[in-house]
């Protein structure tokens, strides 16, 4: 089968044949129909995350943003048969940890990251193996398409745990969103879904323009801006309730927590790269002194996604909207480089293999 490998750090990725999987008992075997390109597969590729012992293996076949059809099914499997439409959610749990037996496979105390461990190998190819099939598979409902969940796969479902879990958003608040790759544009989808006001930061136009199609209430140019953080804090009438860095930079974390009014949240998604490696100072007098909240957040726990297909279905979440462009397994190394100027607006998602 064709697969995207990652045979040297920082260089094209290389689309050549591999072997086709065969599935352990506790695995099945998933055909991929549609995969998404994350900011994340881009930090892999550059070969971050060193400095936390998660540097990806070159070799590895890159992608975590997955649906498809279950191909072949090992011997211990109980819940799933060849052709089931699943989505794979790129934390994969071991199902008997007792994060996994709660449901939240995100915090598995031996999470193995599907594509970014050499253990897990990628969606960027015809097809890959799910560990712990019959706890890590989600089946989809006939009105969710394989596009759609691809789009939906890994920033649109941190985003909403992001904010409906970890930070509690409540109609009416007052949402800033750091950064708006995927993530954020998500994350300004879904703030604006659930009746808050997102404002939406960026130094590209093009990306705000995209945000305010998606629901932003105000935007800030922090190319341009005196201050970013302050016209935040303007704009919000003193201060926004809930403040996220979708990026994971110094400057939009720091910028996210400024933005915040008392009491506030601010929620950190995006991971740092080898400029910061994991370590950025944070305002902790003002963080003391003003209450503030500083949360992490990292995927979404498999029992949230019945929620979230049926605020899919009722049209109140579209995760299509967020998806910026489709293209071919051959497109995904010149895509994926592209990153390094965050050029991509909204969510690359291969559907040709």
């Amino acid at each position: 089968m064709r697969a995207a490998v990652l045979e040297e750090h920082g260089e094209p990725l290389a689309v050549k044949e591999v072997d086709y999987p065969e599935p352990e008992p506790d695995q099945v075997i998933v055909e991929t129909e549609a995969c998404g390109i994350c900011r994340s597969d881009w930090h892999a590729w550059q070969g971050d995350w060193s400095w936390i012992g998660a540097s990806v293996p070159e070799g590895q076949i890159l992608g975590h943003e997955p649906a498809g059809v279950v191909s072949a099914v090992g011997e211990d499997i109980e819940t799933l048969q060849e052709g089931d439409r699943v989505a794979v959610p790129f934390h994969l749990g071991d199902g008997t940890c007792s994060h996994c037996r709660e449901g939240r496979a995100n915090n598995c105390e031996t999470v193995i990251p599907l594509g970014l461990s050499g253990i897990a190998p990628g969606a960027f190819a015809e097809a890959f193996p799910v560990r712990e099939a019959d706890y890590n598979c989600v089946k989809l409902p006939d009105d969710v398409d394989f596009t759609e969940m691809a789009g939906l796969g890994c920033r649109f479902m941190t985003a909403y745990h992001a904010l409906a879990d970890r930070a509690d958003l409540r109609p009416g608040d007052w949402v800033a969103v750091h950064g708006c790759g995927g993530v954020g544009l998500s994350a300004i989808h879904i703030a604006d879904a659930l009746g808050a006001h997102p404002i939406a930061v960026d130094v590209r136009e093009d990306k705000l323009e995209r945000a305010r199609e998606l629901g932003a209430s105000a935007t800030v140019n922090a190319a341009e801006a005196d201050n970013t953080a302050q016209e935040v804090k303007a704009l919000a009438g003193g201060g926004a309730d809930v403040s996220i860095d979708a990026l994971g930079i110094a400057e939009t974390c720091q910028n996210s927590i400024g933005s915040l009014g008392t009491r506030g949240t601010h929620v950190q998604v995006g991971l740092t790269t080898g400029e910061e490696e994991g370590q950025i100072e944070v305002p902790v007098d003002v963080m003391t002194m003003q209450e503030l909240d500083f949360h992490g957040s990292f995927g979404m726990p498999l029992v949230r996604y019945e929620e979230l297909f049926k605020l899919i279905g009722e049209g109140t979440l579209e995760p299509s909207k967020i998806i910026g462009e489709t293209l071919s397994l051959e497109e995904a190394p010149e895509t994926l480089s592209s990153m390094d100027s965050y050029e991509t607006v909204g969510i690359p998602v291969i559907t040709e293999f």
